[in-house]
């Protein structure tokens, strides 16, 4: 299946029908008066996320979406059927953003969310409900309301609890499939990543889920290479996971390089815990090896940890560091998201349509 982060929709709910003029005529009834029944409400459009999608490619092709149109209304105080709603069901970490992306509609978070993005237009009344003691046989009606339209563009950040940084063959594909099921496509050339990947992990009885996301490189925030617009699918990660390649002559630059970009991209990456691995080092003399990772401890002002994905070198401990600050990230949304099930959707600051 073609991985899909992000498309642009149009949107339209559906119109109410319109109020009914008639009359009650039967054998024997003289006078009948007014039946005319009212229309009925147009179908609104909403947006749910769901459990086992990862992609939306099923509004990449289809760019129209309209809900069912109410019913008009009929004789004999009818009123008309009411449209049917048209859901759409997105993968979750699916954020909706107005036209021109000025400010963001919806970000569905959990499996479950639910927004209504367009409210179907009301039901017109029937002329029954304009009959006074004055005006016995009104023919007045009025019209079933618009539905509302618009556009809105449809963004995808995975949901991911630790997410891998680096330069185009740093060794991230590598060390995702060493340590999940992922296959990620694996070669020696530049860009073999081109989609974001997932993997789940396991350390010990736990298990966390771990994004690979294309390489960046210098410019990427001005759209070169394959640009920085996947930082969104770590946006939402616990913790990143900077690999860089130990064969390089200059580690540290390397290093520079991509926090410039994460810095020029924003999102309030580089406010994340972040954990430096030094990888490939079964292909850089020992020696070597510790000159260059004293030199990134220092350029970094952190840790640095050592490792191989080809040969497993340091990987156990790797996951260890990464699973305590997952473990600490977990704890921290569940009492955010207790707190906000004991406050209720106002008091947490859930957006709600009016």
């Amino acid at each position: 299946m073609k991985f899909v982060d992000q498309t642009r929709i149009f949107l339209k709910s559906g119109p109410g029908g319109n109020g009914c003029v008639s009359f009650r005529r039967e054998k024997y009834v003289e006078f009948g008066g007014p039946n005319g029944g009212d229309g009925g409400k147009g179908g609104d459009v909403v947006i749910e996320a769901i459990t086992g999608l990862n992609t939306l490619v099923d509004y990449r092709y289809k760019r129209h979406y309209k809900a069912q149109k109410g019913q008009h209304g009929m004789g004999r105080d009818m009123t008309g059927a009411g449209g049917d709603d048209l859901v759409m069901q997105v993968p979750v970490g699916t954020q909706v953003f107005d036209e021109d992306r000025e400010f963001m509609i919806a970000d569905l978070m959990k499996v479950g969310d639910r927004v209504v993005l367009a409210q179907g237009g009301e039901g017109g009344l029937g002329n029954t409900k304009f009959k006074t003691s004055t005006n016995r046989a009104p023919r007045r009606t009025t019209p079933g309301g618009e539905g509302e339209e618009m556009w809105v563009v449809l963004r995808l950040k995975l949901i991911a609890d630790a997410g891998l940084l680096g330069l185009p063959n740093a060794g991230k594909s590598t060390f995702l499939s060493a340590v999940s099921r992922a296959k990620p496509k694996i070669a020696d050339y530049p860009f073999t990543t081109i989609r974001p990947q997932l993997g789940v992990v396991g350390v010990g009885q736990n298990e966390f889920v771990m994004a690979d996301i294309p390489g960046l490189i210098e410019g990427a925030s001005d759209g070169v290479g394959l640009g920085h617009r996947f930082l969104g699918h770590i946006e939402r990660c616990g913790v990143l996971l900077h690999l860089i390649d130990a064969t390089e002559e200059d580690v540290v630059a390397s290093y520079e390089t991509i926090m410039g970009e994460v810095t020029a991209y924003g999102g309030d990456l580089t406010g994340k815990p972040m954990i430096i691995g030094l990888n490939k080092c079964d292909a850089v003399p020992e020696d070597e090896l510790e000159e260059k990772r004293l030199a990134l401890t220092d350029a970094a002002a952190r840790p640095v940890m050592v490792l191989s994905g080809v040969t497993g070198e340091g990987v156990k401990e790797m996951l260890s560091a990464l699973w305590d600050v997952v473990k600490e990230d977990i704890a921290k949304r569940a009492s955010e998201d207790g707190l906000e099930e004991e406050q209720g959707p106002a008091a947490a600051g859930e957006w709600s349509p009016v």
